[in-house]
């Protein structure tokens, strides 16, 4: 037999964040000798190849197998599932254009009888699926294991049920922290409103987590160790740790070139940020998939224009979000995202802020020594490589489990602050204001200005440390490059036991 274990990563394709992660921790497999395969479709091979090329330079055996989605089928244009932040009519669609690709994967997995199957959340068929052909399934989750501790207290114990409204506050019970605050109006609405179609799904990736072999986090244990103890012991699950799997990037195109094409060349971003002092930017991002209503985004500039404080804002116009929406209504253009009039021409002029309209290469901008703040939505993504670059963070969930993520931050490792959104949301924006000017304005200049004072150079220290602790997790000898090898042990191990019973 080949000493090489097999591995076959079915990421989620319809999410950018969820493949980004997919995909690097496939690459650190390759990178310990194992054989790779990465389900994928056609525009996603093509925004990867290089990277996936860089890997095969170097002697590892990672490569993808393309399978087509049927957009058509569902009226949808070749490639669409690599738009940012898709409406929430374009992404039920291309779900299920990618049920109709369950046979022929089905069909791959029987032939090549890999050793395994790493499978994204989104994913839940492949439990039963490696059930059947006797093919450990792992599950992948983008997110850390704080939120999904949260989300078990939620499910075990129902705090929520036992308030009288949307404002009481409530403890999520059974935790390592007993700080944990929550109201309704923070928690997804699968919660709140049990057997609706997205909570059904959820209801699925549980019982797929229960069926399968284990469970692999893009997390590292030094970072949220009493919930690794909680996820194995308490929930009874087998894990290893990987992350943060964007440190295998070592090298400054790999940085750049991740995820998509720049909106502005990448040497134009870090020759203004080089014009700046040492941790006076604000970097200000809300990921790939979440949106914010026109009113809010308004909001957010004349904040950041008042604050006075640099920044560089990843300021995706609203053509991206709720596309198919407008259509629907006559293509009526008004809802566009808008900033204030003149407001970028007052910006270069000041050389105060530095908008991108699309994709912004964030590590290296992360990294930057004069970046001090990271305004963010809480994605996981994002927020492990601010703690990874050592950025202390002003928190702005939105949807998803990015209010469980803002706690860990604020709460627990105490790197970051809250701006004050208190109200969950769907990925369908609405025209309404939920965080003031005022409020982000107070938030940049506590952060930035000096208003946090010595909170703040301690908030900086504590962060400084978990990056040193991430950067040592992936290395070799770490704990993350351990449970990778480890894994790849037991593999190894469990194909010469199953070949010693033939």
């Amino acid at each position: 037999m080949d000493s090489k274990v097999e591995m076959f990563f079915l990421p989620n394709v319809i999410g950018r964040g969820h493949i980004l992660s997919a995909i690097d921790t496939a690459r650190l497999f390759a990178a310990q000798g194992a054989k790779i395969t990465i389900i994928i479709t056609p525009a996603y091979a093509q925004l990867f190849q290089k990277t996936i090329e860089r890997d095969q330079s170097r002697g590892h055996d990672i490569n993808f197998h393309i399978f087509k989605l049927p957009t058509s089928d569902f009226g949808l244009p070749d490639g669409c599932e690599t738009l940012l932040a898709a409406s929430a009519g374009i992404m039920a669609k291309l779900y299920m254009a990618f049920e109709k690709l369950h046979e022929p994967i089905e069909q791959l997995v029987r032939e090549r009888r890999p050793d395994c199957i790493v499978s994204d959340m989104f994913h839940p068929w492949t439990a039963d699926l490696g059930a059947r052909l006797g093919i450990p399934r792992f599950l992948y989750y983008v997110t850390g294991l704080f939120p999904l501790c949260c989300e078990e207290s939620l499910r075990r114990y129902a705090p929520h049920d036992k308030v009288n409204s949307d404002a009481e506050t409530f403890a999520l019970p059974g935790l390592p922290d007993d700080n944990i605050i929550f109201t309704k109006s923070k928690i997804p609405y699968w919660f709140k409103d049990k057997g609706t179609g997205y909570g059904q799904l959820v209801d699925e990736v549980i019982k797929s987590e229960l069926k399968s072999y284990g469970v692999i986090v893009n997390s590292f244990y030094e970072l949220e160790p009493a919930y690794a103890e909680y996820f194995k012991n308490e929930m009874g699950r087998k894990l290893w740790l990987v992350g943060p799997v964007y440190l295998f990037n070592k090298a400054d195109e790999e940085k750049a070139e991740r995820g998509e094409k720049n909106s502005i060349d990448e040497a134009v971003i870090l020759k203004w940020l080089d014009s700046k002092q040492p941790k006076s930017v604000l970097y200000v991002s809300f990921g790939s998939q979440s949106s914010m209503a026109p009113e809010q985004f308004l909001e957010l500039a004349h904040a950041l224009e008042a604050s006075g404080c640099p920044f560089i804002w990843v300021a995706r116009d609203m053509l991206e979000y709720g596309q198919e929406e407008k259509e629907k209504k006559g293509g009526n253009e008004s809802r566009g995202k808008k900033l204030p009039e003149g407001f970028e021409e007052r910006m270069t002029k000041s050389g105060q802020g530095l908008i991108l309209k699309k994709w912004a290469p964030q590590l290296l901008i992360l990294e930057h020594a004069n970046i001090g703040g990271f305004l963010t939505h809480s994605g996981w993504n994002s927020t492990i490589e601010g703690i990874g670059a050592g950025v202390p963070m002003i928190t702005w969930p939105f949807i998803a489990e990015q209010f469980f993520t803002e706690s860990l931050v604020v709460d627990v490792l105490k790197v970051g602050i809250r701006v004050g959104n208190e109200e969950w949301s769907s990925y369908i924006w609405e025209p309404k204001l939920t965080v003031t000017r005022e409020k982000v304005e107070a938030a940049v200049k506590w952060l930035m200005g000096g208003g946090g004072g010595d909170e703040v150079e301690e908030m900086r220290r504590r962060v400084k440390q978990l990056s040193e602790k991430a950067k040592k997790a992936i290395d070799d000898g770490g704990s993350s490059n351990a449970d990778v090898i480890a894994l790849i042990n037991e593999l190894k191990s469990r194909r010469t036991n199953f070949a010693n019973n033939l």
